[in-house]
């Protein structure tokens, strides 16, 4: 009987899944995030999957799921096709992606979008620099490493906002 539940389940589902993965996105995206997240997954047995996820944010500031996808292992290949995905269905520009330092990611990136500028997610490099540093001196050590990342950020938001300013004034640069 729980069987027939989970079908019935994944049935009604199902539709809303494909209308979300076919809809129609905006031309621009300031920002786009990117991550991978393990999580369960049963099917014959219960293993172990990365859940790929983009988040976008808007010109006007509203965030929103862009694509997700189920994939056995996290892959640069897997965000590139999702990233092909998304330009597919109406997203010509994005100005920003952030990322963790998955290899590749960065180039898949802007393989499809060349224009695109790419920033490391700080807090993978804090989770990243934390590993490698005694616990005594962690706070010492992100401390010193906090005003590196933001003059970074600060030079990148600088690009990125005038790129905005002047793409609104024209229209998107195609």
């Amino acid at each position: 009987m729980l069987g027939m539940v989970i079908t019935n389940i994944t049935m009604a589902v199902e539709e809303h899944v494909q209308a979300f993965h076919s809809r129609k996105l905006n031309e621009r995206y300031t920002v786009v995030y990117g991550d991978a997240t393990m999580i369960n997954v049963r099917r014959d047995s219960v293993s172990k999957e990365a859940l790929h996820i983009l988040i976008g944010i808007t010109p006007e500031g509203t965030k929103e799921v862009l694509d997700y996808r189920l994939y056995p292992q996290e892959s640069s290949e897997n965000y590139k096709e999702m990233l092909e995905d998304i330009k597919q269905r109406g997203t010509l520009e994005i100005l920003l992606f952030v990322t963790d330092g998955l290899s590749g990611l960065a180039n898949a990136c802007l393989d499809v979008y060349p224009k695109a500028k790419h920033q490391a997610c700080w807090v993978h490099i804090q989770r990243s620099v934390s590993r490698n540093v005694r616990a005594k001196d962690m706070k010492e050590v992100l401390d010193d490493l906090k005003p590196y990342i933001e003059r970074k950020m600060k030079l990148k938001h600088k690009i990125i906002l005038k790129r905005l300013k002047i793409n609104t004034r024209v229209g998107i640069q195609r």
